[in-house]
């Protein structure tokens, strides 16, 4: 069977967990066993396991498991941290429902598991059958890599692929759907049981709002953080989520709807000759080329498809030469900068239509921000702390879609369509007595503002400790006022800052880390959390450095044995990211 290629984890809202369950356990099957079949206490065992960064893939794998239950079959889901080598090398019937994390790498669920199965001491796994569902997003380079790795390794040791891997794009409710609907039969094949459908059973009832029905929220404030002479702009939003019946936790994400800029737009369509009144087919119904830019398309970052058209018409010989390469860096170097209008202006003589134009073009997707309020507080309104991008290149000023979207063109009339997506892993912990340490440089203290929120209104008594740093301490200092009286109430235990630019040597959070080593460690091993928000890329690796030399160092350990501590702390969900 061919996988189709079906256009890093996107967002999951409850809808969408209510929609893909109301599929299968909606109309809430019920088993009968036929004559001579098994009890369900001896029903197939079937494994799923879930790799996840958001909680996208778990809800997927509690899908999975619905139906495996309504074909007679025993589903054990579990988290991939949560498995052990020798008890996977046992699994006779496999899913495996993955994201993958920033630039092809496994979610941090994953990674210890991936690890141990990608070594020389992985087992023979010949008598297992499987199937992956790997979630991604096409607009990465490495498209569903950490799917398409589990695949390629499961194959290798002997496993036998039952059905073929579905990659899915940001979109991916329908191909869940259908390896779902697919792959449970395969994994029933054999067994002797029949479904009987129980059509006296309520069926499952999905949010009024969500992903594909955002909530119109209005916007209560919109508040500059940063000072104006700041190399930054920061900004803190309130919405207003009042009616909705929408609820959210500490530690969960917004998702935001944005209108492209509307100078964008007009800039777009004198680059290829259009008037905006042109009608263009958008999911089956015609409108001018004008709204279909501003509301539907993303026309900041360009597609693979456009760029290669491009390319195609213009014969810009440095962009065929490096698509021709196939050398990913030498591409993301050249288009760095680099958006669908630059690509456009730099080639003025293609003649390309709107109908042409649009077809190359990817959905306006939704932006997913932490949210910086903890519901307790603030019942009716969720709180957003954004860094509104911009900046110049290529003789022109860019804008991020979203971040000046709330920055620039929202006003007290304006929707906000919105959602909330679930982080079932990123929660401050049940345990009110136990230690908390939160590191969030620049808007990475978002969460962290939410999680100090909830701990105030729980009246918990553990101790909190965030590390907070950015660029300059007299511009960048976000929420100054705020984490000061926290700390001067004993709300916040200890607040270490890192201001990399306030002296000659840059200092970040990860050297704070170091610093303050002894008492770091002591807060570990009395049962303390530590938690990360902000930049993967580089803060994220650094501190996670960081994590693993303290422990080293403080609790006179090897290599190997921090090792097996951080991964520990991951196992028992004492080291969680929210990283992007």
């Amino acid at each position: 069977m061919k996988t189709p290629h079906i256009p890093l984890d996107a967002p999951y809202s409850d809808s969408q967990r209510a929609w893909l369950s109301g599929f299968f356990a909606g109309m809430h099957t019920q088993m009968i066993q036929s004559a001579g079949s098994k009890s369900q206490a001896d029903a197939r065992i079937i494994h799923i396991l879930y790799g996840t960064q958001t909680g996208n893939s778990e809800a997927l794998a509690n899908d999975a498991a619905a139906s495996a239950k309504a074909h007679g079959l025993k589903p054990i889901v579990k988290s991939m941290d949560e498995v052990e080598l020798d008890a996977f090398g046992k699994m006779e019937y496999l899913l495996i429902i993955t994201s993958t994390y920033g630039e092809g790498e496994m979610p941090d669920n994953a990674q210890i598991l991936w690890e141990a199965i990608s070594s020389d001491a992985a087992p023979s796994l010949q008598h297992m059958k499987y199937s992956v569902l790997a979630l991604g997003d096409t607009s990465y380079d490495q498209f569903c890599q950490a799917g398409i790795e589990w695949d390629q390794r499961l194959a290798e040791l002997g496993a036998e692929r039952i059905y073929d891997r579905i990659d899915c794009d940001v979109d991916f409710e329908e191909p869940a759907e259908l390896w779902i609907s697919e792959v449970i039969p395969h994994m029933a094949e054999g067994a002797s049981t029949t479904i009987i459908v129980d059509s006296d059973a309520a069926m499952v009832e999905a949010p009024k709002y969500s992903r594909k029905n955002p909530f119109p929220a209005k916007l209560l404030v919109n508040r500059l953080l940063t000072a104006p002479e700041s190399s930054k702009e920061t900004r803190h939003y309130e919405i207003s989520i009042a009616g909705s019946d929408l609820s959210y936790e500490a530690g969960d994400a917004l998702c935001v709807f944005p209108t492209n800029c509307p100078e964008l737009v007009k800039d777009i369509l004198r680059a290829i000759n259009c008037t905006g009144e042109e009608e263009v087919p958008v999911d089956g119904e015609l409108m001018p080329l004008n709204e279909a830019l501003r509301v539907h398309f993303e026309i900041k970052l360009p597609s693979k498809e456009l760029i290669d058209e491009i390319a195609r018409r213009s014969g810009d010989q440095e962009l065929n030469t490096l698509l021709e390469e196939n050398d990913k860096e030498k591409l993301a170097n050249y288009l760095w900068g680099r958006d669908t209008l630059d690509l456009l202006l730099q080639s003025p003589d293609i003649d390309i239509s709107a109908a042409e134009f649009i077809a190359l073009l990817k959905p306006l997707q939704h932006r997913a921000y932490s949210i910086s309020s903890s519901s307790k507080k603030h019942p009716d309104a969720v709180h957003l702390t954004v860094a509104s991008v911009r900046y110049q290149s290529h003789d022109r000023e860019h804008k991020g879609v979203c971040s000046t979207f709330l920055a620039d063109l929202v006003d007290e009339t304006t929707d906000v369509r919105c959602f909330f997506t679930p982080n079932k892993v990123f929660r401050v912990p049940e345990d009110n007595s136990l230690p908390m340490i939160m590191v969030g440089p620049g808007t990475g203290v978002a969460p962290f503002r939410a999680f100090l929120q909830e701990r105030e209104v729980r009246q918990a008594t553990g101790k909190n400790w965030l590390f907070f740093g950015d660029r300059n301490a007299a511009t960048d200092f976000i929420y100054r006022e705020e984490l000061e009286a926290m700390q001067a109430s004993g709300l916040l235990t200890r607040l270490d800052l890192a201001f990399s630019r306030d002296q000659q040597e840059k200092i970040y959070v990860q050297d704070r880390m170091r610093e303050h080593g002894v008492e770091l460690f002591a807060w570990l091993e009395q049962g303390g959390y530590f938690f990360v928000c902000g930049d993967a890329y580089r803060m994220a690796k650094d501190v996670d450095k960081a994590l693993h030399d303290v422990i080293a160092e403080q609790g006179k350990m090897t290599e190997q044995q921090a090792i097996d501590y951080v991964n520990q702390l991951k196992k028992d969900k004492r080291y969680v990211r929210d990283v992007y």
